[in-house]
């Protein structure tokens, strides 16, 4: 890969004019600034955003970290994100920590080393102090996306207002029965449990942290088994909702016929299964949209802000034959 110095060489102008050239800068001979150019061209110059960084210039990378790029949901978050920081002149770096904390701080220190001028982040425990903590000392303006981070800039869907949302659709629909599949910490489980209690069905409310294979089967029959009542089960995600449907199946349950089945995220192979999955579907455009727009709006204006932008966004229910 040819350098400014060898451009210099090829075109016999000083380095720092090659400089001034390939920077944008006008005030340079119009014949001399030509030349420079075609010969970059010519040589398919590329150049060093490493470099640019560390000289404090604009390197006009975004960090963009996730928690499970396999995860359709994911995968589509960060197509928009691309697409948003292309049309703003941006490329990203992609980094998946796939629930490791490990994974996730050195993913972290190599975008600090890097020096992007922002990082658009999913974290895995956005409560946790240490990880705020290690965040604000990047030194780049940092957005979470679908999380809320106590004191940095957040974008997300209100995981308790949708929860509650389920609880009311499935009540509604008839159910008397309600297991949820996924982590226990998460806000979707505290907003359906709490929207169940008060609708009478304290005592018929269970959860279990996601188990895969045979562990998920002997859960739902043990569950099954247990109780009475129109049953149905509401997913942490689409994932976990297609390995509960195929657990079912295996079970010799049917769906929505024995249980209702609901997933959260709303990824494209929902609508595609048989039965179709009913599923939480969050404003992926919008999000990604403004959070591209908010990091690189911190990036122009670097001072330190009085209060951080906190902005959750509301869900919707893609209503399908699982339920």
């Amino acid at each position: 890969m040819i350098t400014m110095t060898e451009i210099a060489k090829l075109t016999g102008v000083s380095q720092p004019t090659v400089s001034r050239v390939l920077s944008g800068n006008r005030k340079v001979d119009p014949g001399i600034r030509e030349r420079v150019l075609a010969c970059a061209r010519e040589h398919d110059y590329q150049p060093n955003v490493l470099a640019k960084g560390l000289q404090g210039r604009k390197t006009m990378l975004l960090g963009v970290l996730v928690t499970d790029i396999s995860n359709g949901f994911f995968a589509d978050l960060v197509k928009r994100i691309e697409m948003e920081a292309r049309k703003h002149g941006y490329s990203i770096l992609l980094f998946n920590s796939d629930y490791n904390p490990d994974n996730e701080q050195e993913y972290l220190s190599v975008v600090r080393r890097y020096r992007v001028d922002g990082a658009l982040v999913v974290p895995i425990r956005e409560t946790s102090a240490k990880w705020n903590g290690y965040v604000k000392r990047l030194d780049v303006p940092v957005i979470t996306v679908t999380r809320r981070a106590e004191g940095l800039d957040s974008i997300y869907v209100d995981q308790a207002q949708a929860g509650a949302m389920v609880a009311d659709y499935l009540a509604g629909r008839g159910y008397g029965r309600f297991l949820f599949i996924g982590r226990d910490c998460d806000g979707k489980y505290a907003g359906f449990r709490q929207a169940l209690e008060a609708k009478g069905f304290g005592d018929r409310i269970s959860n279990t942290v996601y188990q895969d294979g045979d562990r998920l089967r002997q859960t739902l029959r043990e569950w099954f088994r247990s109780g009475w009542g129109r049953a149905a089960v509401f997913a942490g995600n689409d994932i976990y909702a297609l390995r509960v449907l195929d657990a079912l199946r295996s079970l010799g349950l049917s769906v929505p016929g024995n249980v209702g089945v609901i997933g959260f995220d709303d990824s494209d192979m929902g609508s595609c299964l048989n039965p179709r999955l009913t599923s939480v579907s969050q404003p992926l455009d919008e999000m990604a949209r403004r959070a591209v727009e908010r990091v690189l709006e911190r990036v122009e204006r670097p001072e330190p802000q009085e209060a951080a932008w906190d902005v959750p966004l509301s869900a919707s229910l893609v209503i399908r034959e699982s339920t």
